[in-house]
C-alpha cells in the first residue's frame, strides 16, 4: 500500500507533470515556428529589406522561445514570478558584463532601422571595405574584391564612418595624367577628350571634364572626370588609363618620370 500510495501520489503525478511541460515545449515550438514563419511572410509581402526580415525574425523566435520556456517550466509548480526576477536580476549582471556586447547589439539595431546599407552594397566601414554579405545581431559580415570574409563588430561600424559606393546609381571617376613640359598642351588635351568621347560607357550628363589642373614639379597635370554607371566604375578607370598611355605612345606624348634638375657652380 506504501509503494502503491507513493506511486499515486507522488510518482504519477510528476511523470504526468512532466510529460505536459514536454508536450507544451514542443507544441509550442512548433508554434513560434508557424508564427515566425507567417511573420516572415508578411514581411516579404511588404517588400522589406531581407536583412530587416532575418533580424526581426531573430528576436521574435527567442522572445517567443522564452515565453515557452516559461511556460513548460510553470507546468512544473516552478514559480515562474520568482524565476522571471532570477532572469532579470542574471540579464543587468550579464549586461554589466558585456558592455561592449550590448553595444554592438544597440548599434545592430540602428543599423537595421536607419539602413546606411543593405546587402550587396560596396561600402568602406569599421576599418574595413567589401560587399555585405550579411547583418547580423551583434556584427556584420563583408566579403572583399579578393572573396575574403571580414567579419565586423557593428559597434565599430557605428561609431565610424560609413562611405556606401553603392548608394547612388552613378560614380564619377578622378583620374590625373601628366605630361612633360616640353609636349603640346593643346595636343594633349585634345587627345584625352577624344579617348574620353570614344568610351560609350561614360555619361553624357554630368558632362566630363578634361581640365589642366597643376603645374607639379616634373609634369603638367590634366584632370580628366568622366561620370558612369556605378558597376562601370572600375573598368572605365582601368580601360582609360590604359588608352591614355597607347594613345600618348603613339602621338609621341611623355609621361614624364620624377626628376630635379641640379645646377652645380664654381667657387671662386
Amino acid at each position: 500500500m506504501e509503494a502503491s500510495s507513493l506511486w499515486g501520489t507522488m510518482i504519477l503525478p510528476w511523470i504526468i507533470r512532466i510529460a505536459i511541460a514536454l508536450v507544451i515545449f514542443y507544441v509550442g515550438r512548433i508554434v513560434v515556428k508557424m508564427i515566425v514563419g507567417f511573420v516572415e511572410k508578411m514581411m516579404r509581402a511588404r517588400a522589406m529589406d531581407e536583412i530587416l526580415i532575418k533580424f526581426l525574425s531573430s528576436i521574435l523566435r527567442w522572445v517567443l522561445l522564452l515565453f515557452v520556456a516559461i511556460a513548460a517550466l510553470s507546468q512544473l509548480g516552478i514559480d515562474t514570478t520568482s524565476l522571471v526576477a532570477l532572469l532579470g536580476a542574471a540579464g543587468l549582471a550579464i549586461g554589466l558584463s558585456l558592455q561592449g556586447s550590448l553595444g554592438n547589439f544597440a548599434a545592430g539595431v540602428l543599423l537595421i532601422i536607419f539602413r546606411p546599407f543593405t546587402k550587396g552594397d560596396f561600402v568602406e566601414a569599421g576599418g574595413a571595405s567589401g560587399v555585405v554579405d550579411n547583418i547580423s545581431i551583434f556584427t556584420t559580415t563583408l566579403r572583399t574584391p579578393d572573396n575574403r570574409e571580414v567579419i565586423v563588430p557593428n559597434g565599430a561600424i557605428l561609431g565610424n564612418n560609413i562611405t556606401n559606393f553603392s548608394a547612388l546609381p552613378t560614380r564619377r571617376v578622378d583620374m590625373v595624367f601628366g605630361i612633360s613640359y616640353d609636349d603640346d598642351i593643346r595636343k594633349a588635351k585634345a587627345l584625352l577628350e577624344e579617348i574620353i568621347a570614344a568610351d560609350e560607357r561614360i555619361l553624357a550628363e554630368p558632362a566630363p571634364v578634361v581640365a589642366l589642373g597643376e603645374l607639379a614639379d616634373s609634369s603638367v597635370n590634366f584632370l580628366v572626370r568622366p561620370w558612369v554607371n556605378a558597376a562601370d566604375y572600375w573598368a572605365v578607370l582601368w580601360d582609360t588609363t590604359t588608352a591614355v598611355k597607347l594613345k600618348f605612345d603613339e602621338e609621341g606624348i611623355t609621361i614624364p618620370y620624377p626628376q630635379m634638375d641640379v645646377h652645380l657652380g664654381k667657387e671662386g
